[in-house]
């Protein structure tokens, strides 16, 4: 019977403290974007900031990612209407998209192959294992779209959904210092190069510099992602 109540009083504890993890995470979310909106610093945007804090409180706490998980996963559904949003730009450029598909198709497509092949050839040489190298390949997409083609050729979610992060981030805080080294100017170049490059992180970074860059970062990384979807039995069938 002791066993029986502590079980019990184990269990409560467990969802009092993934409650607990959502509501922090939630509140995190929304002090780190109020900050990054006022002091505007790459280092305070809620992908970057909030991770580290979580971590941190996780590590210090102790708390299983398990624990962590059960009530948070209900923002990663949140993932699939955030990605539906960006076509209302879309849209509403239309026209836009009429007058650029040829410079669009090509950039893209010139995106996913460097993009694949890149992530392919890196992993080769540095002998990672066919699960790293399954998720390396799908870095380049939004997260809805990578973890559709994680199903279809075999890779780790979890590695996925970090890589794609880890590139989001990347092309977010370095993306302007590219500009300033690349001769782009349009703005369609920018915007781009932010959302082959950086996805659904870039494509935040590429409206704050302007209402057409965004659209161009929008579009660019849906038609990433339905080609990467597109191309997943393709991929699957490859040697690792």
């Amino acid at each position: 019977m002791n066993a029986f109540y502590a079980s019990l009083f184990a269990d409560d504890a467990a969802r009092l403290i993934a409650a607990g993890c959502f509501v922090t995470t939630v509140a995190l979310y929304f002090a780190s974007k109020y900050l990054y909106a006022r002091f505007k610093s790459p280092w305070l945007t809620p992908l970057v900031s909030v991770p580290v804090v979580l971590g941190l409180l996780v590590l210090v706490a102790h708390i299983p990612y398990p624990v962590y998980f059960q009530d948070t996963r209900w923002l990663m559904w949140l993932l699939g209407p955030a990605t539906v949003a960006f076509a209302v730009p879309i849209y509403e450029y239309r026209d836009l998209l009429k007058r650029h598909w040829i410079s669009l198709t090509v950039g893209v497509t010139v995106g996913i192959i460097v993009a694949v092949g890149g992530s392919l050839v890196l992993a080769k040489l540095l002998h990672l294992s066919p699960e790293l190298q399954r998720s390396l390949m799908t870095r380049s997409v939004s997260t809805p779209f990578a973890l559709a083609v994680s199903d279809r050729i075999g890779a780790p979610k979890d590695l996925t959904a970090l890589f794609v992060i880890a590139t989001g981030v990347c092309g977010m805080l370095f993306g302007e210092i590219v500009l300033a080294l690349v001769p782009l100017r349009t703005r369609l170049a920018r915007g781009a190069l932010f959302g082959a490059a950086a996805h659904g992180v870039g494509t935040a970074k590429a409206r704050e510099l302007g209402s057409e860059e965004g659209v161009v970062a929008s579009l660019t990384m849906m038609i990433a992602g339905v080609v990467m979807v597109l191309l997943a039995p393709a991929l699957g069938v490859l040697p690792f």
